[in-house]
């Protein structure tokens, strides 16, 4: 619920405005006389606070920010690493989703895909990847996708979260 300022408070507030400045290409987002002293109360607008950031903002199908952090440490192991470097989009994701299955089934926890950048940075192998690992069979085992930090390749790579064996 909103409340109008008293004249006291406006007087107060005009004062302890009139010291600040607006910072180099910035421009002051109240009007001058919103502060005027003599103006009602009622045309005076209350700042409004910014909601508070409760939880790390992270992408839906990302891996854990924990996980990801270990896994870019080494702290959590990269059981293998698949590189589909020269491969054709068909033979790629056919080899995708076989390395997927084995991996999980051999109880690995996280892998290492390295797609490559492509020609210009925007490869097809790159681009495709994270929508052939939302398929079946792969989507039921994988856990989460994050791109790989720098030293594992970086953006021509991405961690692959796999899901616990049942």
């Amino acid at each position: 619920m909103k409340r109008t300022l008293r004249a006291d408070e406006v007087k107060l507030w005009g004062a302890v405005t009139s010291t600040v400045r607006p910072g180099p290409g910035r421009v002051s987002t109240m009007p001058p006389e919103a502060f005027d002293p003599d103006a009602p109360a009622a045309h005076i607008p209350l700042p409004t606070p910014k909601p508070k950031r409760t939880t790390p903002q992270r992408d839906p199908d990302g891996i854990e920010p924990n996980r990801k952090r270990r896994i870019a440490r080494d702290q959590h192991a990269i059981a293998a690493r698949l590189d589909l470097h020269g491969f054709d989009q068909e033979k790629a994701r056919a080899v995708l989703h076989g390395f997927i299955e084995r991996q999980h089934a051999d109880g690995a926890r996280a892998v290492l895909i390295i797609t490559g950048k492509g020609m210009l940075g925007d490869g097809i192998l790159r681009r495709r990847v994270p929508d052939w690992l939302a398929e079946p069979p792969s989507r039921a085992l994988v856990a989460g996708i994050s791109a790989a930090e720098r030293h594992h390749g970086g953006d021509g790579a991405l961690y692959v979260a796999l899901k616990r064996r049942s």
